[in-house]
């Protein structure tokens, strides 16, 4: 389960495995922002280049990171292709009679910039983590415990629903259905989220009434060993200055001086 939930947490080099969960989830919070608030392609581009040696960094298969980039790189690529038509501005060229405007073309390219650096950040950062390591992770970070309960029951408990719904699937096939674009084929599928829907029920009932034999009071109790330590938080301070690089230069605040320093 975690081999699909994760995204190749065991081919990280060592120094990786042993740092605290903590710090992927606070350097993705900061990437985020950073990557939300820049608004120049240059400065965009520049931050997804570190994103991409970070990820090479942790040993992130590309393959597979590609595999997982598929489908929304198809919805940007409709969206980098309809956003400079619908954009008004100077006129840059023309389309079948339609006319894309420069800045419609920056727009489209500042959000696919964006949107990879986030996503692509976030695969890097805590799709390599474990689910269990991130949810003790959001734990530590002291998020509502609601909250955390409901992340690692989901994570513990999705496949068990997908099982079900396998089950389900089984016994349909085994009846010999067939699915068409008809009325039989809807109400089928109907009765298939129904009873999905209801033997999920019936399983939280019962796991719930096995915690409470256990002892569950409502609250569950982070047995993690990660303790922070000096290097993560001179990490931490290291890719918050590198994060941060890109966002100081598109507002000014780098300029470089003859010399080639910078003050």
């Amino acid at each position: 389960m975690n081999s699909l939930l994760s995204l190749g947490s065991e081919r990280q080099p060592t120094w990786a495995r042993k740092r605290d969960p903590r710090l992927r989830v606070v350097a993705a919070l900061w990437l985020a922002l950073v990557a939300v608030s820049l608004s120049q392609p240059l400065a965009l581009a520049s931050l997804l280049l570190l994103v991409l040696l970070l990820a090479g960094l942790l040993r992130l298969p590309w393959s597979l990171l590609f595999q997982r980039l598929l489908a929304f790189e198809g919805f940007m690529l409709v969206l980098t292709l309809m956003l400079p038509f619908s954009v008004a501005g100077d006129p840059l060229f023309q389309l079948a009679g339609f006319s894309a405007s420069e800045q419609g073309v920056e727009r489209a390219l500042v959000i696919l910039l964006r949107a990879n650096t986030v996503v692509i950040g976030m695969l890097t950062l805590l799709g390599t983590l474990e689910p269990e390591q991130l949810g003790h992770a959001l734990g530590r970070l002291k998020l509502p415990d609601k909250l955390v309960h409901l992340f690692l029951l989901s994570v513990r408990y999705l496949f068990v629903l997908l099982d079900e719904y396998r089950r389900l699937r089984t016994a349909m096939r085994a009846r010999a259905f067939t699915p068409r674009s008809d009325r039989h084929t809807w109400r089928s599928y109907g009765w298939l989220v129904g009873m999905l829907l209801v033997r999920s029920m019936e399983r939280s009932q019962r796991v719930l009434a096995a915690m409470k034999c256990r002892g569950f009071h409502g609250r569950l109790y982070l047995l993690d060993n990660n303790r922070w330590q000096l290097t993560d938080s001179g990490l931490l301070l290291l890719f918050i200055l590198l994060a941060a690089g890109p966002w100081l230069w598109e507002s000014g605040m780098l300029t470089a001086l003859p010399g080639g320093a910078i003050p």
